[in-house]
């Protein structure tokens, strides 16, 4: 089945070509079908991507999905056109009544930054906990995962001494797990990120199931039992060149980035990366869909889940 998403998105083209089905709004009004109602917080800079990014994950799937953007109200994006925000993004204030079977809240380049000092703190903390009472499951990556171990679990934030970039290899620990099922035994990952997350700390503290880590990473998968609240430290959505994006503008910038870790053939950023990770975000996005979306939501959504 298609991913549903608006008539001029970007998104409907640069799929296309991919030979993903995607299905405008348009046509998807003479189907009676009531398709999964998805909501994307995109807070990434360089939103356009990043929808990309993500609708192609989630369209990888039998079942309808409809998706709607959400931004933090009027704040403005160095790397995102107004238009584009206007056009295709609605404020919390226009979704707040409603509710959906899912909700994906992205990362955020705050890792150095602290709660109190994000300009949006607020608005965030109100999203998180507008989530538990009007969304099936919430996943929230990277950034996102470390805001809301703090708003649900009133966890402090936890930085790490230098930020690991690089793809690591990763250890599934419940393999009858459902948001697991079919992965292999250990998988790639790539990562981008300040934010840490050790796993015996995040266990000790919460009541969240670990269900994957990292040597090198930490906790990268962790959900709660009732299957709401999902997190993901990394960033399979990625796409192959993203960390080769991030360590150049870092160049430019005069940073003097790592080189990502097993990520350039060689270790040479002169070298073009490839995607380790595809299959396994594929398929944790599913099984997401799947299991702890589908199977699970009303096919009332005015109802409770």
């Amino acid at each position: 089945m298609p991913i549903k998403i608006p008539d001029l998105l970007p998104a409907v083209d640069v799929l296309g070509s991919e030979n993903i089905f995607v299905m405008t709004e348009t046509r998807a009004a003479h189907q009676d079908v009531r398709p999964l109602k998805l909501l994307l917080l995109n807070l990434m800079p360089k939103k356009i991507e990043t929808e990309n990014q993500l609708i192609r994950m989630l369209s990888n799937t039998p079942l309808q999905v409809g998706i709607e953007l959400l931004r933090i109200d009027n704040h403005e994006s160095k790397n995102t056109p107004r238009q584009h925000l206007d056009s295709f993004y609605r404020d919390f204030d226009e979704v707040k009544d409603s509710n959906y079977d899912g909700l994906i809240i992205t990362g955020a380049p705050l890792g150095l930054v602290q709660f109190e000092d994000i300009s949006y703190w607020d608005k965030i903390q109100t999203i998180i906990r507008w989530s538990q009472d009007h969304v099936t499951s919430t996943l929230f990556l990277c950034w996102a995962a470390q805001a809301a171990l703090n708003v649900l679990y009133d966890l402090p934030k936890q930085t790490r001494d230098k930020k690991l970039s690089g793809v690591y290899k990763h250890r599934v620990l419940n393999p009858h797990e459902p948001l697991t099922r079919g992965f292999d035994d250990e998988f790639l990952v790539p990562h981008s990120r300040n934010a840490d997350f050790p796993v015996n700390f995040i266990c000790n503290h919460t009541d969240l199931n670990m269900l994957a880590s990292s040597e090198d990473a930490g906790g990268y998968l962790f959900a709660s039992s009732c299957r709401r609240q999902v997190f993901v430290t990394g960033h399979p959505e990625y796409d192959a060149e993203t960390l080769s994006q991030e360590y150049w503008r870092d160049q430019d910038a005069g940073i003097s980035p790592i080189v990502p870790e097993s990520y350039f053939p060689n270790d040479d950023p002169e070298n073009t990366p490839t995607n380790v990770w595809r299959s396994h975000a594929n398929l944790l996005f599913t099984n997401w869909l799947n299991y702890y979306v589908y199977q699970i939501t009303p096919y009332q959504l005015n109802k409770e889940s």
